[in-house]
């Protein structure tokens, strides 16, 4: 068996894992969902989360960006993927990509709140003293703290890990550029504009910024799709 037949099956996982990025991806699912499910209202209180949690967990663990894990995971998959593809091309450039893209994923995994909300939830659900809620309350005061469930990128952490992993695209799409020149150009955009957010949001957080994301994510949703199409040609090789 020859080296490329051997990492052809790593090849197809990353074809299927940029196709699945791609058609999973959204930014603001969780406030999708609720205008389809009946919630009147978004909680603001760390006992209206748990409310929301016990009472419905599928929207409650949305809202709180649970599909980031399951999304960011994927991205991994694709940027260790590429980065087995395109080693030889540029080893510098792919290898700065790898690190940064690994470190943004690892990053917003975790500083994903949902699953320890919804842990807190469950465990307040069945407390049976006041102390205990009273604890469990300031337990979720303290995990909300710092970090908006209900923004497109919630948190610092949720924030620099953006910043890492669109530099990871960024890189990437520079060694794809002489090769695959609209897929390289798709993700040259789509990393452009999750950098120019990052870059002004903190200096001037008000909604029109939130228009960047939005066109980050139409380009980035592109790129996976055709990213998907160079690995699987590495497969059929």
């Amino acid at each position: 068996m020859t080296q490329a037949e051997l990492w052809k099956p790593l090849y197809r996982a990353g074809a299927i894992a940029a196709l699945l990025a791609a058609l999973l991806f959204r930014r603001n699912i969780g406030a999708e969902l609720s205008l389809f499910t009946g919630i009147e209202a978004i909680p603001t209180t760390v006992a209206g989360w748990y409310a929301l949690l016990q009472a419905n967990p599928f929207v409650g663990l949305s809202l709180l960006a649970v599909f980031d894990l399951l999304n960011y995971l994927l991205v991994g998959v694709v940027f260790l993927t590429l980065s087995v593809a395109l080693w030889q091309v540029n080893k510098n450039l792919t290898a700065i990509a790898l690190s940064s893209g690994l470190l943004g994923v690892t990053l917003n995994l975790a500083s994903n709140i949902s699953l320890t909300m919804f842990s807190l939830s469950q465990r307040y659900a069945v407390a049976t003293s006041a102390a205990q809620k009273a604890d469990l309350l300031t337990a979720g005061q303290a995990v909300l703290a710092g970090s908006d469930p209900l923004a497109a990128i919630p948190g610092t952490g949720g924030l620099v890990s953006l910043l890492l992993v669109a530099l990871a695209g960024l890189f990437f799409s520079l060694v794809l550029l002489p090769f695959h020149r609209t897929t390289a150009i798709l993700g040259l955009l789509a990393s452009g504009y999750d950098l120019a957010y990052c870059l002004v949001f903190p200096l001037t957080p008000i909604t029109p910024v939130y228009l960047l994301l939005a066109a980050a994510g139409l380009f980035w949703m592109l790129w996976h799709l055709l990213v998907a199409r160079i690995l699987w040609q590495y497969v059929k090789d």
